[in-house]
């Protein structure tokens, strides 16, 4: 037979009311309680009945990622976390493919609210600064919050401090010796490619080397991207040339070493490539991958908590800033003499 609310309430020794707000995730309940609950619902393996516990309290219990982005890597990572996040709650999780350029890009997500009623979003770049589509949530009262946004003022969500990873990742690559540091630049749309661009910069400048705009190459955050990039900076002639490519992601990056193979240089002795993200591909391809660590699935669950605390308890929920970290591999060495 079903275990139903009740049960748990009474093996909690609680009211239903009790088990209702345990379930609803409300605020107005204390540890103790909330945890003998939570270990009654595992003990008799209780699964809540999801049309009438959004019939009760009027919410769907969903939560909405969207995405566009050709960063396949990056975006599993994210989804897990705010998979990981909702289930923690007793939340579901819906991932919507979008295209930011097309013409109706706002009314596809309010045809989306319309039909499913979510509760929360979460937005991933560029998505996360679509003033179009803020303003149009803001109108519909959904609550949302952001991964990586270029405005963080007024708003929920994650970030990293990316000029400054990037400034790093580059220092890294001044102090072995190079001083021809190419960088392939991600989709103008995101704003990730301004801040990892002007941490490049930043690097060269504290180094006292020049800009050279014929080391800075458009990508789109994608394999291919880094291709066609690396194939522009391979031909260059002889001494114009990169010694080392800081590359926007790891996708890009894997491009960029694959390139080499096809004009025949070795990495890291011919030339030095590096991402950013530290997402699974940087340790499956070889050489593997000096990269930024950017936590990408707890940076997912964060923003899901976030807001969902935000659904619990008005004027809740916060910006976070979380760490990232420098991550050394075989893809990065001494400058060729």
């Amino acid at each position: 037979m079903r275990v139903r609310l009740e049960d748990v309430a009474r093996a909690a020794g609680v009211s239903p009311k009790t088990v209702s707000r345990v379930l609803n995730d409300e605020a107005n309940v204390r540890g103790p309680t909330r945890e003998k609950v939570l270990a009654a619902m595992a003990a008799m393996d209780y699964r809540p009945h999801l049309p009438a516990r959004s019939l009760a309290s009027n919410r769907s219990f969903l939560i909405a990622t969207l995405y566009d982005n050709p960063s396949s890597n990056y975006l599993a990572e994210i989804q897990a976390g705010v998979l990981e996040a909702c289930d923690l709650h007793h939340y579901s999780m819906m991932v919507r493919p979008l295209q930011v350029q097309s013409d109706d890009f706002v009314e596809r997500v309010d045809r989306l609210i319309l039909h499913h009623h979510p509760d929360g979003m979460v937005l991933t770049p560029p998505i996360t600064d679509h003033a179009g589509l803020l303003q149009r949530l803001r109108e519909r009262r959904v609550p949302y919050a952001c991964v990586s946004p270029i405005e963080r003022d007024g708003r929920i969500g994650v970030f990293i401090d990316e000029p400054e990873a990037a400034r790093r990742i580059v220092a890294h690559l001044v102090a072995l010796g190079h001083r021809r540091i190419a960088h392939v630049i991600g989709h103008p749309a995101h704003g990730a490619s301004q801040w990892r661009l002007s941490g490049y910069r930043r690097a060269l400048d504290d180094a006292g080397l020049p800009r050279d705009p014929g080391l800075e190459v458009e990508g789109d955050f994608s394999f291919g991207a880094g291709v066609a990039a690396a194939r522009r900076l391979f031909s260059l002639p002889r001494g114009q040339g990169p010694t080392a490519v800081f590359a926007a992601n790891d996708d890009m990056a894997a491009g960029v070493i694959w390139a080499a193979g096809e004009h025949g240089l070795a990495v890291p002795r011919d030339v030095s490539v590096c991402g950013f993200d530290d997402t699974p591909i940087a340790r499956q391809i070889w050489p593997t991958l000096t990269t930024i660590h950017q936590p990408s699935r707890e940076m997912g669950r964060i923003a899901a908590l976030q807001l969902l605390d935000s659904l619990r308890r008005r004027g809740a929920g916060a910006m976070v800033q979380a760490p990232f970290s420098l991550q050394l591999r075989e893809s990065t060495g001494p400058a060729a003499a």
